[in-house]
């Protein structure tokens, strides 16, 4: 009995010698990583909570008073406030896309070079990518892509003129009537050719195909006239009077005004020429407004207004790629018998896809979900490339914001660490909660 017992305690023994040795190896493997963890971002983490209750210079303890001033300063709430931005609109709107072209690429035959495709931005850097689109948003439509989109739509549905500078000169029979209008001085008659000169358009910047004026010949019982550029190149010229080498303004409109009524119509032809019926013997001649419309020139994307979400537009052509590849992955997983019977039980492919796809891939559209809301809480990149000087305050965020506290000459290191904890303080709850979520999966 006592040698089964001696026995039993040596096998404890040795075991237990075995599981120190194991872990004393384990240990070793291990502090390298832990050596580094604890001098990247332990410490730096400790020293940040403790470096935001001092002031500027780490000199004098203002306990909560950087906190405070976090709450008081104009820019640093508008940081917290495009943060919380960010947050709802940048991982909703690129895992829904990720989760659209997931579904939608499944069932093409070229699907895999459209995720190719879409997947593609990813390799790019955030650096590169916000002056890809600091380009994209150019407000100049000849070298911006998005406003040279948007002028060619704006311009199919509304022209712009020609004619944006045009002016009557000195001495004209012309006279601004209100508006961007001009109107003649005097009333026009039938048979006597009107003469509606104009200054101020550049030579280069009339429509293409215009031609040499010509005086308009008169014609009984009618208004004719002539509309065109009073400018002759190199000096010389008559003022007043269409001379031989100056331009038409091919397409102007002119209306005949009788007592505050449009009684007739006409635009000019190519040599600037133009008819109108007799109604016209004895009104006012008007040149309207929207021959001199400014060219439409697009939409200040990088504007206080746009510029927050222009930035989103840009990550989340970063990031819909990731959703998509991660929810493709998640998709392939679903079993297609549950799909298939659905769909023979008379359900529609949206009653499918809501009651039955989505709900299988809850699991995975959390993860895509709570990694980029962690990932858009440290947005920085974009931001600091993407947006101008002038409006950066416009577009700031809480990481920007932290940069721009902590570093520069004006920097307040206090201030900057106050910014950094309460950055730390805002991530932890998401990643509790993905922590929590992943140990729930673990243990299925």
């Amino acid at each position: 009995m006592t040698a089964t017992v001696t026995t039993t305690r040596k096998g404890r023994t040795a075991r237990s010698a075995e599981a120190r040795r194991r872990r004393l190896v384990a240990g070793a493997f291990l502090l390298p990583a832990l050596v580094l963890l604890g001098a990247l971002v332990v410490h730096p983490i400790g020293y940040s909570v403790y470096r935001s209750f001092f002031d500027r210079g780490g000199d004098t303890f203002v306990g909560a008073g950087n906190f405070r001033e976090i709450l008081h300063d104009d820019t640093i709430r508008t940081a917290l406030t495009n943060t919380a931005l960010w947050v709802v609109l940048a991982p909703t709107t690129a895992t829904a896309l990720g989760l659209i072209f997931a579904v939608l690429t499944e069932r093409v035959r070229w699907g895999t070079a459209f995720k190719l495709l879409v997947f593609m931005p990813m390799a790019i850097s955030m650096l590169a990518a916000g002056i890809i689109f600091r380009l994209v948003y150019d407000h100049d439509p000849d070298r911006g892509v998005a406003n040279a989109v948007w002028v060619g739509v704006h311009d199919t549905f509304a022209e712009s003129s020609a004619f944006p500078k045009a002016r009557p000169g000195r001495d004209s029979p012309l006279q601004d009537s209100g508006g961007g209008a001009f109107t003649t001085r005097e009333p026009v008659r039938a048979g006597v050719p009107a003469l509606l000169p104009l200054v101020g358009v550049a030579p280069e910047a009339l429509p293409e195909g215009t031609r040499t004026a010509a005086a308009a010949p008169a014609e009984p019982g009618k208004v004719t006239g002539t509309v065109w550029q009073d400018f002759t190149r190199g000096g010389g010229g008559r003022t007043n009077t269409v001379d031989a080498t100056e331009q038409a303004f091919a397409g102007m409109r002119i209306e005949a005004v009788k007592d505050g009524r449009v009684v007739d119509t006409a635009t000019a032809r190519a040599d600037g020429t133009f008819t109108l019926s007799a109604k016209a013997d004895g009104a006012l001649l008007r040149l309207p407004a929207a021959n001199f419309r400014e060219a439409y020139s697009g939409v200040q994307w990088l504007g206080p207004t746009l510029v927050t979400p222009a930035i989103i537009g840009a990550y989340v052509w970063m990031w819909a790629g990731f959703a998509m590849v991660l929810i493709g992955a998640g998709l392939a997983a679903v079993p297609r018998e549950l799909l298939e019977a659905a769909r023979v039980d008379g359900a529609n492919e949206w009653q499918v896809f809501r009651r039955i796809t989505v709900p299988l891939l809850g699991p995975v559209l959390a993860v895509v979900l709570v990694t980029l809301v962690i990932n858009v809480m440290k947005i920085f990149d974009l931001v600091f490339v993407i947006a101008p000087g002038a409006v950066q305050d416009d577009a700031n965020v809480l990481a920007l914001q932290l940069y721009r506290t902590s570093f520069g000459t004006d920097a307040d290191p206090g201030l900057g660490s106050a910014i950094a904890v309460l950055l730390l303080v805002l991530v932890i709850p998401v990643m509790l909660v993905n922590i929590r979520r992943l140990r729930k999966e673990g243990s299925r």
